[in-house]
């Protein structure tokens, strides 16, 4: 082996690298991305969890019960007086748990048969299972403390509220409190259900995204597109030519999905098919939208899946609620997220799927996803001309 020519290759391939942008691009600005996003913004903590607490029974002694929820960074409690109120802001998603504390609540502890009823959220098991575990636990505290006669591990009273040790002095017989809980929308608990209709979201992203990130670039390359400019086809007729065939082939891959979370994985459909098919529609063209501009503003096939997965797959898997709840990433991060049309899908399908049909989801996300539909669409449209760079 000679050192002087390796020496001269080695100097080659370094003038190569310079000169190539995408080399660059993948080997430090991807790594740099990936490790600040995953390491800021995935967190498998389930924190702020939005609870409507609903005081039937408004006694000092009720309202010490919940008192674990204040300034808890795993709670943010909205104290409201009737269960329909708090199934208003459940159906809203402004609440992911009911606690209710009946009005004989504090007749009932007197005589040892003290309970409250837990209603937890079942579209994301994970949220439900550990808010499930966080008020037990918070509850068995208080309970302790209060046989006791303790203070509530240094928790800040509830104005108005009397001590521990008032309270236990006053109890004739203080017995124990019991959680009943249930999951609405899951009451199997079953994880499968959560997951499929995010699956769904992914396989869409990929098969729109990708697929079309590849068509104009790879059109670019080959040098097909010249022979059509010289035609007296437009602009927009090339870009819907491109449109149809690839919308048609993601929602042949759709329906297989459907059908395979409904006879497969036995997943409930408690919404409107016509919705789930039309929401469907709308991201499907958000992401050959998406795939179609991708492609067409680099024309290099390598740097266009190299973006699409940048800007599509990695942001659905990670941004968009399918692993971890929003609310527990930093506002930053939930913000990006919130940029992602992934995020307003994935939301539509799990509550179709699960809660039904929810008029403030359902209008609220299809408009959004119209939207994007529009803006990728007519941003394909803006950046595919008729003429060579």
């Amino acid at each position: 082996m000679s050192f002087r020519r390796l020496r001269a290759l080695i100097y080659k391939e370094c003038l190569q690298l310079t000169r190539d942008p995408s080399s660059f691009f993948i080997g430090l600005v991807i790594p740099a991305l990936l490790i600040f996003l995953i390491g800021f913004g995935m967190s498998m903590d389930v924190t702020h969890i939005p609870t409507a607490v609903v005081l039937e029974d408004s006694s000092p002694t009720a309202r010490s019960v919940v008192s674990f929820m204040n300034e808890s960074p795993y709670f943010s409690p909205r104290y409201v007086t009737s269960m329909q109120e708090a199934k208003q802001l459940m159906d809203e998603r402004r609440a992911e748990a009911i606690l209710r504390i009946p009005g004989d609540f504090s007749a009932r502890l007197s005589e040892g048969r003290g309970k409250v009823q837990l209603i937890t959220y079942g579209v994301d098991t994970t949220i439900a299972n550990a808010t499930t575990t966080y008020v037990q636990n918070g509850i068995a505290r208080w309970q302790q403390s209060y046989l006791s006669g303790t203070a509530i591990n240094g928790a800040p009273a509830i104005a108005g509220t009397p001590s521990s040790t008032t309270l236990a002095a006053s109890s004739v017989a203080p017995g124990s409190v019991t959680v009943d809980s249930r999951q609405w929308f899951n009451d199997a608990n079953t994880s499968t259900w959560m997951f499929i209709p995010g699956l769904i979201v992914i396989v869409m992203t990929l098969v729109g995204v990708f697929l079309t990130a590849l068509v104009m670039a790879r059109e670019w390359e080959r040098g097909t597109l010249e022979s059509l400019f010289v035609t007296p086809m437009h602009a927009a007729e090339i870009v819907f030519a491109k449109i149809i065939p690839y919308f048609g082939v993601a929602m042949i891959g759709f329906f297989i999905c459907l059908l395979s979370a409904r006879y497969v994985y036995e997943v409930p459909i408690e919404g409107s098919i016509f919705l789930i098919l039309f929401a469907s529609v709308e991201y499907v063209l958000v992401a050959i939208g998406m795939g179609l501009t991708i492609s067409s503003v680099l024309k290099n096939q390598f740097l266009s899946c190299q973006l699409a997965l940048l800007v599509s797959l990695l942001p659905t898997i990670m941004l968009s609620g399918f692993i971890f709840d929003l609310r527990s990433v930093p506002t930053a991060v939930n913000i990006i997220s919130h940029l992602m049309p992934a995020t307003y899908y994935m939301d539509l399908l799990k509550s179709l799927f699960l809660a039904g049909n929810n008029p403030v989801i359902i209008y609220k996300n299809c408009a959004i996803l119209a939207g994007y539909a529009v803006l990728f669409i007519g941003l394909s449209l803006l950046v595919t001309r008729k003429r060579l760079d």
